[in-house]
């Protein structure tokens, strides 16, 4: 290419004059995010933040001088996958940590084996840790170190958020609106607020991945020479160690390079920029994926992670990944704890439009002609908005993986969706009013942010108040002494019928007799009429919080537990309402002292007769938007060896079919073991579902024969179909994604065998 001669670009201003420009608004914005984002650390405690519970063990390990882990399913630290990261925030982590005295790490990092991590509960047990005194002020050991490394992160969003500013400034440096509402809208994020004050990656490659875009549409519209791009590889380089969804921003080098070279007219422009820029990433990362090529034959190592989390099974198809949005979008506004702390509706419906709008019209800006349409505010454009989209494709592959749909995993591209969504709200309205817009969602954002610690983080770690006797409410009295060492005082229960699927809460009053040097785990158990147990709740006393260990005599604590009714519950039916102690080691139940039981029977509760048009038990249950399970019968939920299950499926077709799916029925123990089973054409071959067309109601009957060797015991039932590749469809759940290929009915009992032995 022949160089044109171009008259000299002014240079840019400085990034020093750059933030001057934002003033106090911009210092208003930064001090905010400081106040609110410490507020998040002191309200979140310790390891309850995201992953934190395996980000920090990998800092203490460098920190120690135990070198990087080498992953290996069965052989597991407790940094589990966070093992298979890239190190660099690490070894910063452990930088600053490494002279204190973190042996107490064992008693700070108590965890909770009961925790729902994952799954929003009304019954809180949400906490992944147990927290006790030494969480508190002045911090030391374990705690301090996990202090400073949650406050280095911090210090990296405020880097963050002023590196948003410049990157909108240099994208529209006439205006002083979108640079400082793009800025607000990244700073009062209340998941970033969350994510940025714990012990997580992501703070440091947000932080880098900003920095690069920024150095990006800074360079495009000058002539950067081979140190600019030497910088610049050096930054793509220190991302790509700090996670490994930063490699992406490597695409858009080699966007931002080729523009520069055309602008010039010059292979030689193209040749430097790429060659200034793959040297000191390689320099830096080679060493990285060398060594997991070595150890694990990927050089991300991302097959050591999913081989540890757990790979997709079964793998959706991206329609039905798609019905994973909502959680998607809840998690980008805000979703804490363990991903089981979600904000209240209202905030989802609040924020969702308003960033959704912003997005989707940030093209007006240039539509409109309030920009300036050139070829360079273009390519600087193409920048900001090609960055969320490689990351959005990145993280698509990765949720065909493994479990990985949050939006927080947008949070490398944050700054560039921030300043989309500044962009985009301000020119949806006149330009005498374009600051309305992003106001708006500033504004909504901030007071989000400001109610978030106090309103649903704070209170689910709360640990439960210690009752007086004249605190005691009106109950049904039991007074059951449990082995000396808990008395179960009395319950109250609302409710006094149920219907399959819905929760049964039941209020416990308890009361410790003796010390104990147990931590004791409590059951709360639905049992139907055939000794089935059909819903359950296990967790330490507090609501998760606060185990027998740390409860001294005479302390009366309320415990609400909330287990459902299995969905697929067959009525009509009754059902007890059972509790009691056990040790989670030995599985060993606390005796009920003079009653000989290991249980207390507090309630029972009648659960009538449930169909719908004619089916009994109904259920909506898709297969892969092909077949619905609306309901079933079975005639008997307990056999004997040689004897059978009487089971009647009733399917209807969402759609014509033009394949013949086989059925399976099975009733399969613990460890996938059958012992029972029949495979057939729907009706025993006589209605295949290739002749079934959308609306077709289909009443199947099949008997399961218990094999006559079968052991005694509580067994699964399960069905579903699969196709001529014996490819099973998937069971979708609300919204289409997948969650199983199979469908779960419930429990079956295997009785002893009737036949006498020789």
């Amino acid at each position: 290419m022949r160089q044109l001669d171009q008259p000299e670009p002014q240079a840019p201003p400085t990034p020093a004059a750059t933030l001057r420009r934002g003033g106090w608004p911009l210092a208003c914005i930064v001090a905010l995010f400081l106040i609110l984002a410490l507020t998040y650390s002191v309200a979140t405690p310790l390891f309850e933040a995201s992953d934190e519970l395996w980000h920090y063990p990998f800092i203490e390990h460098l920190a120690n001088g135990g070198g990087l882990p080498v992953q290996h399913p069965d052989q597991l630290g407790p940094w589990r996958q966070e093992g298979s990261q890239p190190p660099l925030y690490y070894a910063l982590g452990a930088l600053i940590t490494w002279p204190i005295d973190t042996s107490d790490m064992p008693a700070v990092r108590w965890i909770n084996p009961h925790a729902d991590i994952g799954v929003p509960t009304a019954d809180r047990n949400v906490n992944m840790v147990i927290h006790t005194e030494a969480e508190r002020l002045p911090y030391r050991g374990t705690v301090l170190a996990v202090r400073l490394v949650r406050w280095l992160s911090v210090l990296m969003g405020v880097g963050t958020v002023l590196l948003t500013y410049l990157l909108a400034q240099n994208l529209l440096p006439e205006d002083r609106v979108v640079p400082l509402g793009a800025a607000a809208i990244t700073a009062f994020n209340a998941m970033y607020l969350f994510i940025t004050s714990s012990v997580n990656n992501d703070a440091l490659v947000t932080l880098l991945c900003a920095l690069g875009l920024w150095m990006m549409v800074r360079y495009v519209r000058g002539r950067p020479g081979w140190r600019q791009w030497a910088g610049l590889g050096v930054v793509l380089g220190l991302a790509t160690l700090s996670k490994s969804s930063a490699l992406g921003m490597l695409a858009l080098a080699a966007m931002a390079g080729s523009f520069v070279a055309y602008r010039q007219r010059s292979w030689r422009a193209l040749w430097t920029a790429g060659v200034s820029i793959a040297l000191p990433v390689f320099a830096l990362t080679g060493w990285w994926f060398w060594r997991n090529w070595r150890l694990y034959q990927d050089p991300t190592g991302l097959n050591a992670f999913v081989a540890i989390v757990g790979a997709r099974h079964p793998q959706p198809t991206l329609k039905q990944l798609a019905g994973e949005w909502q959680g998607f979008v809840m998690s980008f506004w805000g979703f804490f704890g363990g991903v089981n702390l979600p904000a209240p509706h209202w905030v989802y419906w609040l924020l969702t439009p308003l960033g959704a709008l912003g997005l989707l019209a940030s093209p007006l800006w240039l539509l409109t002609g309030r920009g300036k349409a050139d070829p360079v505010r273009l390519c600087q454009f193409a920048l900001v908005g090609a960055w969320p989209l490689v990351v959005l494709v990145s993280l698509v592959r990765w949720s065909m993986m493994t479990i990985a749909s949050q939006g927080r995993l947008m949070f490398s591209a944050l700054s560039a969706l921030s300043v989309l969504m500044a962009l985009g709200l301000s020119a949806v309205l006149p330009h005498r009013w374009r600051a309305v817009g992003p106001a708006v969602l500033v504004g909504a954002l901030l007071v989000v942010a400001v109610l978030m610690p106090i309103t649903v983080i704070a209170p689910a770690y709360a640990p439960p108040p210690i009752l007086t006797e004249q605190a005691l409410p009106k109950m049904v009295a039991v007074n059951a002494d449990l082995g000396g060492k808990m008395t179960l005082l009395g319950y109250t229960l609302d409710r006094q019928s149920a219907a399959p699927g819905d929760a049964v809460p039941i209020t416990i009053y308890w009361r410790a007799s003796a010390p104990m040097a147990e931590d004791y785990s409590v059951f709360v158990h639905l049992v139907d009429k055939n000794e089935l147990i059909v819903g359950q709740r296990d967790m330490y006393p507090g609501q998760g919080t606060y185990p027998t260990t740390l409860m001294q005599p005479g302390d009366t604590i309320a415990d609400t537990y909330a287990p459902h009714l299995a969905a697929t519950l067959m009525t009509p039916n009754r059902i007890e309402v059972r509790a009691g102690l056990y040790s989670l080691e030995t599985g060993e139940r606390l005796a009920v002292l003079e009653r000989g039981t290991d249980l207390v029977t507090l309630a029972s509760m009648d659960i009538p007769e449930h169909t719908e048009n004619g089916i009994p038990n109904p259920l909506a249950l898709n297969l892969q938007d092909e077949v619905m399970l609306v309901g079933y019968r079975l005639a008997n939920s307990a056999a004997a060896p040689g004897e059978a299950f009487d089971l009647t499926l009733y399917w209807q077709a969402l759609q014509d079919l033009d394949q013949d799916y086989t059925v399976f029925t099975q009733v399969i123990g613990q460890d996938h073991s059958i012992w029972a089973q029949v495979d057939s054409w729907p009706q025993s071959g006589g209605s295949p579902t290739s002749t079934w067309v959308k609306g077709q109601l289909i009443e199947d009957r099949y008997q399961l024969q218990v094999k006559e060797d079968a052991p005694a015991g509580v067994y699964q039932l399960q069905v579903g179909m699969y196709d001529s590749q014996v490819r099973r469809l998937n069971l979708l759940g609300p919204g289409g994604f997948a969650q199983d290929n199979r469908i779960l009915l419930g429990s079956v009992r295997i009785e002893e065998s009737t036949h006498a032995t020789p």
